[in-house]
């Protein structure tokens, strides 16, 4: 065995993901794209910051949380993972430990009662971090966190509870990045993610819906590309690094459930979960 390199389900080397911020109702509209274009992304919510029920906003207001019952439909689809981002939206760096850890738990018990399933996405209020409040996560059971850092790449994180994006869908390059993620070309490394973050009142407020029509009209509906949510993406990434190989190489074990894609020596493989498949 020569080469052994991770690949997306279906085979696929390159995926793409979407990150968003608030339970705004402009995600609705978001998700309405995204289900056009077969795009999938995670939607971070304050699970003490829903707006009241029958709430009627201010014409102009551009920030509008949606209510608990809003929320519980809107993203309640294959095309959604919800996700938490502090139940009351607070700096968690600048908070006693205790605190932000009741922060964190409060939103993921809440979040949880709510849907119905275990949530374990989180992305950071205003970015902010420090490295106590990663072990406040880990300790929290939160399996990834995204910060709002851009490294306009497309490598998978080595830390997943400083998950850095590939960029906002503010920046400039974008739609230069998406035309150097559609031409690459994966060989002998890690597959290729694209991973775009933002709030999605942002278009309202700065009137440009089309940033994110052009962007999924560019980069969804492609059979190359896998559309993932983000804890779909760090699922397949844990259970490639969880693959078990024999001494001399000629086997390898998938311990998990989860099947596992790869390319052995320029061949496209499966490892069905909890199989042993000889290379």
């Amino acid at each position: 065995m020569q080469q052994f390199q991770m690949l997306f389900p279906g085979g696929k080397a390159k995926a793409l993901t979407l990150s968003y911020d608030d339970g705004v109702e402009q995600d609705l509209h978001l998700i309405e794209l995204m289900k056009q274009h077969g795009v999938k992304g995670t939607f971070n919510l304050n699970s003490s910051l829903f707006a009241p029920e029958g709430t009627v906003y201010p014409a102009g207001q551009i920030h509008r949380r949606m209510s608990r019952a809003q929320c519980r439909e809107a993203y309640d689809n294959e095309y959604c993972e919800v996700a938490l981002h502090g139940a009351p939206h607070s700096f968690l760096h600048a908070q006693p430990t205790a605190l932000a850890m009741h922060a964190i738990i409060t939103d993921r018990r809440q979040m949880e009662e709510m849907y119905g399933s275990t949530i374990r996405g989180m992305a950071y209020p205003y970015g902010t971090y420090s490295d106590s409040v990663v072990d406040i996560l880990r300790l929290a059971g939160v399996a990834y966190c995204r910060t709002t850092q851009s490294h306009l790449n497309f490598r998978l994180p080595e830390d997943y509870l400083r998950w850095g994006a590939t960029c906002h869908h503010k920046n400039a390059a974008l739609m230069d990045l998406c035309d150097a993620f559609l031409g690459d070309v994966p060989r002998n490394e890690y597959p290729r993610l694209f991973y775009l973050w933002g709030h999605s009142y942002e278009f309202e407020a700065d009137g440009n819906w089309q940033v994110m029509e052009q962007f999924l009209q560019k980069m969804g509906g492609r059979e190359e590309i896998w559309y993932a949510t983000n804890i779909e993406i760090y699922d397949a990434h844990q259970a490639f690094n969880r693959l078990i190989f024999s001494a001399n190489g000629k086997l390898v074990t998938n311990p998990s459930y989860y099947p596992v894609w790869a390319r052995c020596d320029g061949e496209t493989i499966q490892i069905p979960g909890g199989a042993t498949v000889r290379l």
